[in-house]
């Protein structure tokens, strides 16, 4: 207990400075890079981010911001952060850690997500397919759940491939960490994802906390109570992450027939989730109190 006090007396101070209300800092080997709206811990090593931290709220959501790419090293790493040099015909995209999109609720949170520290070489159908899938679930949740917390990054280990003078190494995993808490209420999911192509549910990709951990060597939430911390780390579900009607997750529906049975009116019938021969998705409403049409019901 005495540890954990002195623990977050440490990240209190070392955290001055750093705008955003951020609480959870995990442990690093690397150099903490503090920027406005996202903290980070800087790998000489593998000349990237061995993890990026950041809170999400429902009213940063709102996307205000146009996309505008500004690549550009980071000027806070003391060491020399990568560079674009680095990443050209290297085949691979300077893949954000911190979405852009997460980051547009003001233009200077969104210029400063490009900044070469928050990039990790991705290829290409990674990072503009499950990876960004999984970054608008995150958004998506900030909004159901009015915060969270996120920590994300590659599993940096010895051997991997490298790109570019600066030697950016190129991660064959990455992960990504959420927490939420309301009052004494908390809850925990982790996803681990190989940097390829997958047309996989999102839910299929779900690991534990303690599995990321063995492989980064990084405690993630160490200023949490033991007993808490030690339950959530360890779990390994979806259960209560509402992933949508269509995503393998019922959390939504229930939602929806526990608000029926208070307005006492019918459930709110959406898209049918099914799938028609060529592949798409079925265009019918779902029957009521369901995620299907009347004929997907039936199979």
């Amino acid at each position: 207990m005495i540890k954990k006090i002195l623990l977050s007396l440490f990240l209190l101070i070392s955290l001055s400075g750093f705008s955003q209300d951020y609480k959870y800092l995990p442990t690093h080997t690397g150099e903490i890079i503090k920027h406005k709206n996202y903290i980070l811990s800087y790998s000489e090593k593998f000349e990237q981010a061995e993890w990026v931290a950041y809170e999400l709220s429902s009213n940063e959501t709102v996307g205000l911001i146009k996309r505008v790419d500004d690549f550009r090293p980071d000027p806070d790493v003391k060491t020399g952060s990568a560079n674009l040099k680095d990443y050209k015909g290297s085949g691979y995209d300077r893949g954000h850690l911190a979405p852009a999109a997460d980051m547009g609720f003001s233009a200077a949170a969104m210029s400063e997500s490009f900044y070469m520290s928050n990039m990790s070489p991705q290829k290409p159908s990674f990072n503009r397919g499950i990876w960004k899938n999984l970054e608008t679930q995150v958004r998506n949740w900030a909004k159901v759940y009015d915060k969270i917390y996120v920590v994300t990054g590659g599993v940096l280990k010895s051997g991997l491939p490298f790109i570019g003078e600066n030697r950016v190494a190129v991660p064959e995993k990455y992960y990504k960490i959420i927490f939420r808490e309301k009052g004494s209420h908390a809850e925990m999911i982790a996803f681990l994802l190989a940097n390829k192509k997958s047309e996989q549910p999102l839910s299929s990709f779900v690991v534990s906390v303690d599995e990321i951990e063995k492989l980064t060597g990084v405690d993630f939430f160490p200023q949490l109570p033991d007993g808490i911390e030690n339950k959530l780390e360890a779990q390994r579900s979806a259960q209560n992450w509402d992933f949508g009607p269509c995503k393998g997750n019922n959390m939504a529906m229930v939602k929806a027939k526990k608000q029926a049975e208070i307005s006492k009116t019918k459930p709110y019938t959406g898209q049918c989730c099914g799938k028609t021969q060529n592949g798409s998705r079925c265009k019918r409403k779902a029957t009521s109190g369901t995620r299907y049409c009347w004929q997907h019901k039936k199979k």
